[in-house]
């Protein structure tokens, strides 16, 4: 089933529906599936579409730590925090901030 979603997804890539959500919901199936470099390529697509799309920067950080690259998890986090701050999103905010913590 998840082979048919990404399908899906990417067949909608470039239309008329492409966006924030689009992407963000193709970089999740991609993670899922076990493609972390897939998954990294559509989150950063999805933070270009909407650079205050906290759960994106979440998601971008676990995609960049699953391919070990810690610096790029690393910025990751800290953009989202800064965004969840923006936004008073405090859950994103605190998740963020943990994982930021483990990391180091």
């Amino acid at each position: 089933m998840n082979e048919a979603l990404i399908t899906n997804l990417r067949a909608q890539c470039g239309g008329p529906r492409d966006g924030a959500l689009l992407r963000f919901s193709l970089g999740n199936a991609l993670l899922g599936a076990g493609d972390a470099a897939g998954a990294a390529i559509e989150l950063k697509q999805a933070v270009v579409f909407d650079p205050a799309y906290s759960a994106a920067w979440k998601l971008l950080g676990k995609a960049c730590l699953a391919l070990d690259d810690k610096a790029g998890a690393a910025e990751a986090w800290r953009q989202g925090i800064a965004v969840a701050q923006a936004r008073g999103d405090k859950q994103a905010e605190k998740e963020m901030t943990v994982f930021l913590k483990r990391l180091g």
